[in-house]
């Protein structure tokens, strides 16, 4: 280290006496201070609303000194709002991180270990062992925090995979993976209403009708987990692939179209005007063109320094697409359509010169991944209950269910893509991909159960569904040969 000059300092015995007296005239004043305040006549009644204020310090007082001891003391301060959340968030990072570890060791992608952590973690099993610890853990009253967290973790990721998704090479083919993707959730959504005829009577929620059942019903046996798929492609090195961006883009547009159609199921089982409904559609339409035609050229030119001569987003830019995102997930929430596919088209909107969405991807996406993302997953988990099939029949239903999906996801999706001229390997690679549900089904599934349209027993079977059919997604991409030729590349 360079030595500082001599030329204005004093010596060390002139500082060291300098320190000295500052200490001991401070030292002294503030003791004087006290002893004279400590004979003043105490303030006079305070008013009111100052009283008020002064109630929680007084409660807290006594609480402190009604605790007969320490361990009283650690647990009051253990139930407070801040520290459930910390212990929630250490507990679920922990769990989930252990399981998806056990689960890549397995062959299996750590999405799904993540996702099994959450249900590990929810009533089925910590619930069963420790219920009091899980009661503790996982009050329903400490909840509110955690879902926020995870909505808002799911959004930034779908903001970052919204990034890396590149348009420009399947820009010439659209109108292929446009077929492909209503495909996918067309065919599966007959199956699904079909069977909804065999199923209406045992095991719709008393009093539902069969139009929203079956409508519901269809979502289930046709949804793709968007999230879920997007990190199966990340973790087998499948993304930035030919397949992993036709996947990508496919889910997308079938998702959005299963969301449209969800919402139309809202309006119909809550006794809204169908008219509305069609009208909140058509508002997405012209929101999707706005963002489009207006924000994306809009943003290219408000950041074109930044990307041309920034080799670091400033923190204006920064504000400027927190803003985007957070305006445009609002947007699709208002009108019907999930969040996360507003922060979705509000990364593909954004500006791709200069490297600049490379530079926005390495700030977000690990952040949202590694922290964010599993609280997604595991506050989904927290609300399923698995195991309470209580009968061989109940089990042959479930049985049914999944074969019913599966067929109607995978092989809908892989015929189409046959008749489009893809190779027969890609083709049953791209339906084993969009037969990936996840717990966004279970998103869909609450819906359809607090609308009362779904019974307690057929949701459980359509949990297990969208787990099973999850799980096949990573063998069944290493049996049909692909996935493992890219894991070795």
């Amino acid at each position: 280290m360079r030595n500082l000059p001599e030329v204005g300092f004093s010596t060390f015995r002139e500082t060291a006496w300098l320190y000295v007296i500052v200490v001991s005239v401070v030292g002294a004043g503030i003791l004087f201070s006290l002893y004279a305040g400590a004979h003043l006549l105490p303030p006079p009644t305070a008013s009111s609303h100052i009283a008020l204020a002064q109630e929680g310090v007084h409660r807290a007082d006594a609480i402190r000194s009604s605790s007969p001891t320490v361990t009283a003391g650690l647990v009051h301060n253990a139930s407070t709002g801040l520290s459930h959340l910390i212990l929630q968030l250490g507990i679920i990072l922990s769990v989930s991180s252990a399981v998806g570890w056990a689960f890549t060791r397995c062959g299996q992608p750590a999405v799904l270990g993540e996702m099994m952590a959450g249900i590990l973690l929810g009533p089925s099993l910590f619930g069963l062992v420790a219920h009091n610890a899980f009661v503790f853990v996982f009050a329903p009253a400490s909840l509110d925090a955690l879902r926020l967290f995870s909505q808002i973790g799911v959004c930034i990721f779908m903001f970052a995979v919204g990034m890396e998704l590149d348009l420009s090479q399947l820009r010439h083919s659209a109108h292929r993976f446009l077929v492909i993707g209503h495909s996918s959730i067309l065919i599966p959504y007959l199956f699904g209403v079909v069977l909804a005829l065999f199923l209406y009577n045992s095991q719709a929620q008393p009093g539902a009708s069969f139009t929203p059942f079956a409508l519901v019903m269809g979502i289930s046996m046709s949804i793709t987990a968007f999230p879920v798929l997007v990190r199966i492609l990340q973790d087998r090195k499948l993304f930035h692939s030919r397949i992993g961006q036709v996947a990508t883009l496919c889910a997308a547009i079938g998702d959005v179209t299963a969301w449209c159609i969800l919402a139309f199921v809202v309006a119909i089982a809550g006794a809204a005007n169908v008219r509305t409904a069609a009208f909140s559609l058509m508002l997405v339409g012209v929101y999707v063109a706005g963002m489009i035609f207006i924000v994306k050229p809009l943003l290219r030119r408000l950041l074109g320094r930044s990307l041309l001569h920034e080799s670091e987003p400033t923190k204006g830019v920064l504000a400027l697409v927190l803003g985007t995102v957070l305006l445009s997930a609002l947007s699709t929430e208002i009108t019907g359509i999930h969040a996360l596919f507003g922060a979705f088209l509000a990364g593909i909107v954004m500006p791709a010169g200069g490297g600049f969405r490379k530079k926005l991807v390495l700030r977000v996406e690990h952040f949202s991944s590694v922290l964010l993302l599993p609280l997604f997953f595991a506050f989904i988990g927290l609300r399923t209950q698995v195991g309470l099939l209580d009968s061989s029949w109940d089990w042959l239903i479930c049985f049914v269910i999944i074969a019913v999906a599966t067929v109607g996801k995978l092989g809908g999706t892989s015929l189409v893509s046959r008749m489009l001229k893809m190779p027969w390997r890609e083709s049953l690679e791209l339906g084993a991909l969009m037969n990936t549900r996840g717990l966004m089904e279970l998103i869909v599934l609450n819906i359809g159960y607090d609308l009362g349209i779904l019974s307690l027993r057929i949701f459980t079977m359509l949990v297990i569904m969208a787990l099973v059919t999850t799980v096949m997604t990573g063998p069944l991409l290493t049996f049909f040969g692909r996935g493992q030729r890219y894991l070795q590349a």
